[in-house]
């Protein structure tokens, strides 16, 4: 079995997130989204709420797990027996910096890093645009999934 980790904050959780994990799921078995503890972040939305969120959105995919964590990335994705740790890219400056990342946790555990543009209708939205939209009251439901919502139905 491939399992894979998808490491992010998710804050929110994007329709750019959800594309990456439909792709992922092609050369994959398994995707355990990865919801990172940030104290250096406020969230925006409370990390129990996005995990709620997630859990409840993919509820009828078995192949896609949510959890969080507080460590390293590849100290988690050893945790979880990940093979490959899945990043979206959207711009040059996302390749710089994952590049560097990916070469220190392969040098750190052999887990690889497979690297996905993002779909190009797609490069426009990030959870920092998202995010300082719905602070100024817009509209942010075409940025998120179909069907994600962070309150309990």
């Amino acid at each position: 079995m491939i399992r894979a980790i998808f490491p992010g904050t998710f804050d929110p959780f994007t329709i750019g997130h959800e594309s990456i994990v439909k792709r992922a799921l092609t050369f994959v078995d398994e995707v355990i989204i990865a919801i990172g503890i940030n104290d250096k972040k406020h969230a925006f939305v409370p990390i129990e709420d996005r995990v709620k969120a997630l859990r409840r959105f993919y509820a009828d995919n078995q192949r896609v797990k949510v959890e969080s964590y507080d460590c390293l990335t590849v100290d988690f994705a050893k945790k979880c027996h990940a093979r490959l740790i899945i990043r979206g890219i959207r711009t040059v400056k996302d390749f710089e910096y994952e590049e560097t990342i990916a070469d220190i946790n392969r040098k750190l555990s052999n887990i690889e890093t497979i690297l996905l543009f993002t779909e190009p209708q797609l490069t426009s939205v990030s959870s920092t645009v998202v995010r300082e939209l719905a602070h100024f009251g817009k509209d942010v439901t075409k940025f998120l999934p179909k069907g994600l919502s962070y309150k309990e139905k």
